[in-house]
């Protein structure tokens, strides 16, 4: 009996040793990524053909924004803290001062960067971040600052949102709508806090360049509504713009396991997260049992699986006339699987149905943070690494 009673106290012990072996023996989960080269690289695409892609400068830390200043020069954000200036593809070693204390844990920190519409006049610039608020919690908040002489000054919050402890859902996106008011979304992947109309995450928010409420706002005289509510029910927004041809306000947003969507961003209207989705939660299981439900929105464009969506373009220049109009999209990782970040195209008919996608830049596995189009028509991106890059994309000689 003593030596069955030792048996069995000993043969679990053996099984979750043997468990842990065949663990630790396991390779991790990603695709190795080397180092980013020095460039060019000339790529085939699939109606564009022949792309050249090449590398403005390296030597930014996870840069997440870019911003076109009227004199040529870009600025962009590092997700650490740092606002940074590139001029005629040269960064500036120092970077801007002025720019308010972020909290860098989980996904936040310094994020995107808009310039007011009358910058040449006010040097007016709006940044989105991470707020520390104490006791180990962050805020996704707004501040705006006037650019002089390579500071911000003047910088102050115009909208703090709820404090969480965790360390997810605090990104946040900024843009001026053709209205001229402010958009800005705040991440809402905690609970079923996108679904609570008394709390700014989760939403789309519009407010005055003052960072006031605007009397036309769709909740201003719902009772439990924050009145700077615009939209609700989205999870992470990484992409928000104003859409070159029609002028709406086009986002979108991050699902878990899947779900990652584009949706037409529409007055007063409920997107869903997380009531329902395409997408499965991370250990496998269904959102929701059916992915659209009445009374809320269906999204454009899906990911199934995932790509991690970051940074959204919809191109409007001659340089690439086979892709004008379509949607250009970044890519941090497809399907959960490291080491898989990419560009994506989509295109769209008039109705703004879609027709079909292509993978771009797979190459170079590289987590494609940011897309934009320059003025000079050409595409400039920006990677999501220790040692992250500004590249540009034009069509090759």
């Amino acid at each position: 009996m003593r030596v069955r009673h030792s048996a069995l106290l000993v043969a679990p012990l053996l099984l979750g040793l043997l468990a842990l072996s065949h663990a630790q023996q396991q390779p991790p989960v990603g695709v190795p990524v080397p180092p980013l080269g020095a460039g060019p690289w000339v790529l085939d695409t699939a109606e564009q053909h022949k792309i050249r892609v090449s590398v403005v400068t390296k030597g930014l830390s996870h840069p997440w924004a870019i911003a076109f200043l009227p004199d040529g020069g870009m600025l962009i954000t590092e997700r650490p803290g740092r606002l940074r200036i590139v001029r005629n593809g040269v960064l500036d070693p120092q970077a801007i001062s002025g720019v308010p204390q972020v909290r860098t844990d989980g996904n936040g920190g310094l994020m995107d960067v808009a310039l007011h519409p009358r910058f040449a006049d006010n040097r007016l610039v709006y940044l989105t971040y991470t707020k520390p608020v104490g006791n180990g919690r962050g805020a996704p908040a707004l501040a705006r600052g006037r650019l002089e002489a390579g500071a911000l000054a003047d910088v102050r919050d115009l909208v703090v949102t709820d404090a969480f402890e965790g360390n997810s859902g605090l990104n946040g996106r900024v843009v001026f709508g053709r209205d001229g008011m402010v958009y800005m979304s705040t991440g809402g992947n905690t609970g079923k806090v996108s679904q609570d109309p008394a709390s700014l995450r989760g939403k789309i928010l519009r407010l005055h360049d003052d960072g006031s409420v605007p009397r036309d706002n769709p909740f201003v005289d719902h009772a439990g509504y924050r009145p700077e509510i615009y939209t609700l029910g989205h999870r992470n927004t990484l992409g928000l713009i104003v859409h070159p041809g029609s002028g709406a306000l086009w986002n979108h947003e991050n699902g878990p396991n899947g779900g990652d969507e584009i949706n037409i961003i529409l007055r007063g209207r409920n997107y869903g997260w997380p009531v329902v989705s395409f997408g499965r939660d991370y250990p496998g299981p269904r959102i929701s049992e059916h992915p659209t439900q009445e009374g809320m929105e269906s999204p454009l464009v899906v990911w199934l699986p995932a790509i991690a969506a970051a940074g959204m373009a919809v191109y409007t220049g001659d340089r690439f006339p086979a892709w004008k109009g379509n949607v250009l999209v970044g890519s941090m990782r497809q399907g959960g699987i490291p080491g898989t970040g990419h560009l994506q195209r989509i295109v769209l008919n008039a109705r703004t149905e879609e027709l079909r996608r292509e993978s771009m830049l797979s190459e170079l596995r590289q987590r494609i943070r940011e897309v934009r189009e320059g003025p000079d028509g050409f595409l400039y991106l920006l990677t999501d690494e220790d040692e992250g890059a500004l590249l540009r994309i034009e069509p090759a000689p």
